[in-house]
Parts: structure tokens; C-alpha cells; sequence
């Protein structure tokens, strides 16, 4: 969330004419139907999928802009359990939560051939993986690899889906299709001063949103927080691939159907969705920030 909240540490919102209040989500909270009912005008979405599923439910919202090039989800396994990201497959036990089961699991099963029969319910407790050195466990490049260097003593081996083909976007922004009709500037606005918030939370002085963040979130350490910024860096999650030549949040059609076929061919979403409908171009691709990167 970091870009976000420099976004409206440095003043980023406030220029172009927006008061932004961010409000944290969590499972108790649901931000999306929120929005969906006006009472928010922009939420921070997860991956495609959820686009997708507003698409075929007929909800009007879009996604505007995608922050995340790649989506952060990985697998975990012992080191040197696996040497090669086909290997995992032969490993003794799958980790997986059910929503994952639902979705980029049923991927990996289509695409590389991961067994069903060796899945077990990843319960968000890294125990059983810890124990088991033959366990593949699910995750979050920023979370997951870091809690268990913690408290168990040894740094996995990070498997990350998004290298090896699950190719949607993720921490999308997405508004209403209402909004984007009846208040274009505000979308531009949000969107512009988002992506000049992430260009300078990654690469110029962070403390002010890290304080922001620390007080919505106290449970956040400055060790998981930089742990968590340089793995976003170390796996191009927010500025690689189109983002270096369109700037971040950028999306192409060309990604996102690729995307959307592959998951139709899992049988993951729906054939026949028309695509179109879950996103916009027409805020992104205009290299805001770019500037402000390293080297430029």
C-alpha cells in the first residue's frame, strides 16, 4: 500500500484537488461493496479475477490502473528441495487455502501438471510447511518469506507465479463506471498522483508514509516494511515489464487477454466474458512519473 499512503504524505492527492481519507480493509471489511454503494470512490483490488467476476455478476466497475506488473502470489519450498519450478510438482504436499485452490492452483494443474491428490489446506500457519522439508507452501513474495526466516531460521526458496506465466495484473485500482463517466478529472487525478506516490515511495524519501502506515497498521515493523519494499524491487513486481516504458500502473490489452484465456482454459472464469468491460487504458500508459525513476 505504500505508494498510496506517500501519495498523500507528500502532498501528491492534495495538488491536483483530492482530499483522500485511506481506509484500511481486512477480512472484516468490505470495501468493494462499499464502493459498489457509493460510499468510497476508489478501492485497491487484487488481481484480474476479481475484475473478471464483476464482469460476469454485471456490476459496473473498471479497473483503471495496475500498480502491480506482476501479481506477488509464490510458491515456497525448502532450500534446494526443488531445483527448477517444474520440480515442485514432485514434491510430497501442496499448502494451498481454498481460494487458491480455485484459482492459480487450478492453473499450475492445467498448465504444469500439479497433482490435486497432494494438496492439503494452507491455513495461513506456516507450521506444517516449516516442519516438512519435502512441503511446498503458498504466499506472498513481501509476507510469507519473511515470517519464516523469523521464526524458523532459514530463507525458502521463492518460486514466484507471475515468472513462470500467471500473468495478471495485481493492487489494481478500480472505481465505478459512474465515476469514470460523470468525474473523468477526479479518476485522472487519483490515478496520476497514485503512480507519482509509488515512483516516490520506492525510490526517494519514504519515512512520512511509513509513519502513515505504522500508525493504521501497528503491528508493522520497519523490518517487514523494508523487507517488503525490497522484494518488490527484486521481483520487478511494480516497475518492470510495461511499467518501464509506459510507467507504472500500466496495462495492455494484449496482457490482459492473455491472461483471461489462460484462465478460461483452467476453467478458472467463464468463456465468453467480454473482457473489455473490466478495465480502462484510458487513465494509464502516459509514462507519469517516469521522471522520477532511477536513470531517467
Amino acid at each position: 500500500h505504500g505508494g498510496f499512503y506517500q501519495a498523500v504524505a507528500d502532498g501528491s492527492y492534495a495538488a491536483c484537488g483530492l482530499d483522500v481519507t485511506i481506509r484500511p480493509g481486512g477480512p472484516q471489511v468490505n470495501n468493494r461493496a462499499l464502493m459498489s454503494a457509493g460510499k468510497i470512490d476508489f478501492y485497491m483490488g487484487g488481481n484480474l479475477l476479481y475484475a473478471f467476476s464483476a464482469v460476469e455478476q454485471g456490476i459496473p466497475s473498471r479497473i483503471v490502473a495496475a500498480i502491480f506488473q506482476k501479481d506477488p502470489q509464490v510458491l515456497l519450498s525448502h532450500p534446494g528441495a526443488a531445483k527448477s519450478f517444474e520440480e515442485l510438482k514432485d514434491l510430497d504436499v501442496m499448502l494451498i487455502s481454498d481460494s487458491g485452490f480455485q484459482s492459480f492452483y487450478r492453473w499450475l494443474m492445467t498448465d504444469y501438471g500439479f497433482p490435486a491428490d497432494k494438496r492439503r489446506p494452507y491455513t495461513f500457519n506456516s507450521a506444517p510447511f516449516v516442519t516438512n522439508p519435502r512441503a511446498v507452501q503458498q504466499g506472498y513474495v513481501t509476507s510469507e518469506p519473511f515470517a519464516i526466516e523469523r521464526e524458523a531460521g532459514f530463507a525458502p526458496d521463492i518460486w514466484l507465479l507471475a515468472d513462470h506465466g500467471f500473468s495478471t495484473y495485481a493492487t489494481t485500482i478500480e472505481t465505478m463506471q459512474a465515476t469514470i463517466d460523470e468525474r473523468p478529472e477526479v479518476v485522472q487525478c487519483f490515478v496520476d498522483a497514485s503512480i507519482i506516490g509509488w515512483y516516490n515511495f520506492f525510490y526517494h524519501d519514504n519515512s512520512a508514509a511509513i509513519a502513515r502506515i505504522k500508525a493504521d497498521n501497528p503491528d508493522m515493523t520497519d523490518a517487514q516494511i523494508a523487507f517488503s519494499i525490497a522484494k518488490l524491487k527484486e521481483f520487478g513486481i511494480v516497475d518492470s515489464g510495461d511499467a518501464k516504458r509506459l510507467g507504472i500502473g500500466a496495462i495492455t490489452d494484449a496482457r490482459v487477454k492473455d491472461f483471461y484465456d489462460k484462465m478460461v482454459r483452467a476453467g478458472v472464469v467463464a468463456a465468453g466474458l467480454d473482457i473489455a468491460r473490466a478495465y480502462t487504458t484510458d487513465f494509464v500508459n502516459r509514462g507519469v512519473g517516469l521522471d522520477l525513476a532511477p536513470g531517467n
